[in-house]
């Protein structure tokens, strides 16, 4: 499963174009190699727009093998963000495998893997996701190594404290949200060392819990280096991984209107059930499914004296990984916006307790011979080809997906957002540089570029249309418009030159304006 996916990615990872925050983004890792290769003495990176408030480790693996690489910068950052997501896969599939067990491990494993894989929702971002799609890998490397060192307490190998400290340096070498995983891991321990007091008795649970703290000290300390290393501000100063923290802790930008449920609403006053309902809408079904079933099975299980508490505390920790963020959002209410991209996190560990109530629904039915076995099996082999085929129909697009029940992308596209990205741009631009290629006539007046007028990311679609255009946002300057299918978009009356649709729906439009009345291209959503 893991070389299709490999194959797929290596066939198509072209495919994806720019959204609004790749060109800052590949300029933060180009800036993070001076800083390095000055030694230290370029320090731009330090105090670029507000990235350096992130860690830059996907924006520095992309900038190092663009060097390396026969492909152009942003293909290769398709092409690194194509293997992060891999990496992801195979931590998932791990991850399940080794808390379902010597019977039921294989099965889970597989089962998690496959419904992954096949989640449009993160194989869409893995492609072009710069920090939700690496936070997400990070965080779920950190919460396999959580698990391990819940399994092996008080005495973790030396394996897992590498995996540990690896963990805790990729994620909050990432973004400084990697902080919520601590609750989870903080509960499955309390359970651990209260099961220890009751047990053992007060002086022998204080001694085994100095143990692990002490065999703990080199993943933290681990951590820290590999934090620093992809997230250089975060060690210039010691508070400043707080001030990090301080910062996203309140909306940060001008506050913008988005497409929810019909409405226009500000991001910083979208409703508790934001998350929820997105997820509800944009999971696969048999992936929720499934987890909703895995989740109440864990905390049932958690509640049975007789498993030994090394595997409850485990097991808890993965039910909270998932659950847990989504819970504290709805609390919290902090700024929401672009669908659930900021916690694509929580999807990794989602799909592992599908893929364990999965494994343990075979193992229920078991007894009931091959027939059961084989309708289990059937209806799971549906539930993973409704989104395997959006996978196909979506591409390169498959991150605005919508389940089936949902109605898919034609119930949603007047509701929500669907490519907010702008990805549509690079299709749209190949169609417009066709069309004037076809016709030997077409050139741009006194031997100038093409204008084009841009509602969506300019930057984008500047690298998108190549050196033979110039972009605009002054539609009276232009010879073609180029728009994305979104509620801020006019659907204007000029000559249309391209359509970008997937399932009947408009992702993105070429207009001609020359001959014609230049229209405003945005429009003022309603107050």
């Amino acid at each position: 499963m893991l070389a299709a996916v490999a194959i797929a990615a290596a066939l198509t990872f072209r495919d994806y174009g720019l959204g609004w925050d790749d060109y800052t983004h590949s300029q933060y890792g180009d800036l993070l190699l001076k800083l390095y290769g000055s030694g230290f003495a370029n320090t731009e990176a330090l105090s670029f727009v507000n990235l350096y408030k992130y860690g830059g480790g996907f924006d520095i693996a992309a900038a190092l093998a663009a060097k390396a690489l026969p492909f152009s910068l942003f293909e290769t950052r398709r092409l690194v963000g194509a293997t992060i997501g891999i990496v992801g896969l195979f931590v998932t599939w791990r991850l399940a495998r080794r808390l379902g067990g010597s019977n039921g491990g294989p099965i889970a494993g597989l089962a998690a893997l496959l419904l992954l894989a096949t989640c449009p929702l993160y194989y869409g971002h893995m492609f072009m996701n710069a920090k939700d799609t690496p936070f997400a890998v990070a965080i779920v490397i950190l919460l396999f190594g959580i698990v391990r060192t819940l399994d092996e307490y008080p005495r973790p190998n030396i394996r897992t404290v590498v995996i540990m400290g690896a963990g805790l340096g990729l994620a909050f070498g990432t973004r400084i949200l990697a902080g919520i995983a601590g609750p989870a891991a903080a509960v499955a321990l309390l359970l651990i060392v209260a099961t220890d007091i009751r047990e053992r008795g007060l002086t022998r649970a204080a001694q085994r819990a100095g143990q692990f703290i002490w065999l703990m000290l080199p993943a933290l300390g681990l951590g820290y280096l590999i934090m620093g290393l992809l997230w250089p501000w975060s060690v210039i100063s010691p508070l400043n991984p707080l001030r990090a923290a301080e910062y996203f802790d309140t909306f940060f930008e001008k506050p913008w209107e988005e497409l929810y449920e019909g409405r226009q609403i500000p991001v910083p006053d979208m409703p508790p059930s934001y998350l929820p309902h997105l997820f509800i809408l944009t999971l696969p079904e048999i992936m929720l499914v499934l987890g909703a079933l895995g989740f109440f099975s864990i905390l049932l299980l958690t509640l049975r004296k007789e498993v030994i508490i090394n595997r409850r505390a485990s097991l808890l920790v993965l039910a909270l990984a998932p659950i847990l963020p989504i819970v504290l959002a709805m609390i919290m209410r902090p700024a929401l916006y672009n669908g659930v991209r900021h916690f694509i996190f929580v999807v990794p560990p989602f799909a592992a307790i599908a893929g364990l109530a999965f494994a343990w629904l075979v193992d229920r039915l078991r007894p009931y011979g091959k027939p059961a076995l084989g309708v289990l099996t059937a209806v799971f082999v549906a539930g993973i080809a409704l989104p395997t085929i959006e996978l196909v129909r979506l591409h390169p697009y498959q991150y605005t997906s919508f389940n089936t029940a949902s109605g898919g992308v034609a119930a949603a596209h007047d509701k929500y957002m669907l490519d907010y990205w702008g990805l549509a741009f690079k299709q749209a631009a190949i169609e417009l540089r066709a069309r004037l290629a076809a016709a030997a006539s077409e050139k741009a007046p006194g031997g100038r570029r093409w204008v084009v007028a841009i509602c969506g990311p300019q930057s984008a679609a500047e690298v998108d249309l190549g050196p033979e255009f110039e972009t605009t946002y002054d539609q009276k300057k232009a010879d073609f418009a180029m728009a994305l299918g979104t509620f801020y978009c006019r659907h204007l009356q000029a000559p249309i030159m391209a359509t970008i649709k997937r399932e009947g729906i408009v992702y993105a439009t070429v207009y001609d304006f020359r001959g014609a009345l230049p229209e405003r291209l945005t429009t003022q959503p309603p107050p």
